[in-house]
């Protein structure tokens, strides 16, 4: 079977919804207690930065007409680096209830390099999202040179499933099941 590419590279420093930006510098918050308070009276936040491979989640339009001053981006990981942190996924099957949509929160994509090798896929995590500027995006991707961009249909796909994450509702019941 003929695994169509998902993603094609590109070297230009204009952002599209798709794009895989590697070793993006996120700041992340140190809170000392969970309310956000401190007991001297005065509120400090200590800011750790760490890098991460993040993808591009804000939508293409809006990157090009300079409509949004921060853009939504959410991590994107190798299996091996994902299974590291959560172990669970590293059991027979798993994957494949990420690959056929079971699983919420997760996406799969195909590897940039080798789309065939179900191992080298990519998975992005939506239930984590980052807002970066975009300026500081804009100058990361000059820096970064070439880069890899989801193609039509992946893209959309991708859309798609983030919308759907985003859109769910919890009903409090639900029509009886049929007997």
């Amino acid at each position: 079977m003929i695994i169509e590419p998902f993603w094609m590279q590109v070297n230009e420093s204009n952002l599209r919804q798709g794009d895989y930006l590697s070793n993006c510098l996120v700041p992340i918050s140190l809170f000392d207690s969970p309310d956000f308070s401190q007991s001297e009276g005065d509120r400090v936040f200590d800011v750790e930065v760490q890098e991460r491979d993040l993808i591009i989640l804000t939508q293409s339009c809006d990157l090009e007409n300079k409509k949004a001053r921060l853009v939504s981006l959410c991590p994107i990981y190798s299996l091996q680096e994902f299974e590291a942190v959560n172990p669970d996924f590293a059991r027979k099957g798993r994957w494949n209830e990420v690959r056929k949509g079971r699983v919420e929160g997760l996406h799969l994509l195909a590897s940039p390099i080798d789309p065939a090798n179900s191992r080298d896929a990519l998975v992005v995590d939506f239930r984590e999202i980052y807002s970066l500027p975009f300026e500081y995006l804009t100058s990361h991707a000059t820096v970064l040179r070439e880069r890899w961009r989801l193609k039509s249909p992946f893209l959309e796909h991708f859309s798609q499933t983030f919308a759907r994450f985003f859109m769910r509702v919890g009903l409090p019941s639900t029509v009886p099941e049929f007997k």
